[in-house]
């Protein structure tokens, strides 16, 4: 049932205004899910885009924030290569701060229908802004590998929020209720910290690394060979804790037994691309392409979260009478 309109604007407000208002959606439409989904996929593009920006050397390829230059806006010819990948990746930024103030002008209507909708196109919006200032705190200390860090968990974050916003988009509004046992749930939300203690130690692997962005860019100081087998136990203890997740799920036929199943298939691919980095030298285009995977993990393991509830007022076909029973 779509939502009701918000409340008519004064008659004050110039008509140019009333009009787009008017144009606004007042219920999730194509036009949200167009944005959404662009927005998500921007989100995961500009992980990739920093990691080469990284990986490259082109850290300090603008050397200075927010100007490229003390003089120049943008990066110049005598800047190179590392410049135009620096600053490609500062634009970059624009466009996907520009697709979330979207989200949330589209959402404008239904602000108070949709609230957690629009909460959370909000939080996406704020974190890209707080994240270019993080950027430029990066570039002003030399790339500080703690602040750069810093900088790939928030990105990581700030996917995780816009795949939550995707999967409540489609859902109704209003109450959800738990369709899994209590205690399975418990499990997904410990096999999500290990998932998060991964990462950790994954940023804490790279800045420890060769990878540091700059020639002249320090390193956190730790033992990159020592980390990179601290790295992998939680990395092997999350893929033996997803692979108990997909077997209940299945068993029980739960909502999030799909989900389950492409984050066991997302980690194979990061354990085979880890290892590979880690026996041949730690190439470039493996590190970036382990980090957005990092990335994609966290994303569907909020789905898999959020597929633990379903909306009170519809009952789940897939949810077996098992399921239920066994709540408590």
């Amino acid at each position: 049932m779509p939502s009701a309109p918000s409340p008519a604007l004064s008659p004050r407000v110039p008509a140019a205004v009333r009009r787009v208002v008017a144009w606004l959606p007042t219920d999730v439409d194509r036009r949200v899910r167009v944005f959404a989904w662009l927005s998500f996929v921007a989100e995961v593009l500009i992980i990739g885009t920093g990691g080469a920006v990284r990986l490259t050397g082109s850290g300090l390829g603008c050397p200075t924030w927010p100007r490229c230059t003390p003089d120049s806006l943008v990066n110049t010819p005598e800047m190179g290569i590392h410049g135009i990948i620096e600053f490609g990746n500062r634009t970059l930024t624009g466009l996907v701060g520009i697709l979330a103030l979207a989200v949330v002008v589209l959402l404008w209507r239904m602000r108070r229908e949709r609230r957690t909708l629009f909460v959370l196109s909000l939080v996406v919006l704020a974190g890209i802004v707080a994240q270019a200032v993080v950027g430029g705190i990066t570039v002003l200390t030399g790339l500080n590998p703690f602040i750069v860090g810093f900088h790939y968990v928030a990105s990581v974050s700030l996917v995780a929020v816009c795949a939550a916003f995707l999967v409540l988009m489609y859902q109704p509004a209003g109450p959800r209720t738990l369709a899994a046992p209590r205690w399975f749930a418990g499990l997904v939300h410990a096999t999500t910290g290990v998932l998060a203690l991964t990462i950790v130690f994954g940023v804490l692997t790279t800045g420890a690394g060769p990878h540091s962005g700059d020639e002249a860019a320090g390193r956190n100081g730790f033992d990159a060979e020592v980390l990179e087998h601290v790295h992998a136990w939680p990395g092997y203890a999350l893929f033996a804790l997803t692979v108990v997740v997909v077997v209940i799920a299945w068993r029980l036929r739960l909502p999030a037994r799909r989900w389950a199943t492409a984050l066991l298939a997302v980690e194979l691919v990061q354990i085979a691309v880890g290892l590979y980095q880690a026996r041949n030298g730690l190439p470039e285009l493996a590190v970036g392409t382990h980090m957005v995977l990092a990335a994609l993990a966290a994303a569907t393991m909020t789905v898999v979260v959020l597929r633990l509830k379903l909306p009170a007022a519809r009952t789940a076909p897939e949810t077996s009478r098992e399921t239920l029973s066994a709540r408590g």
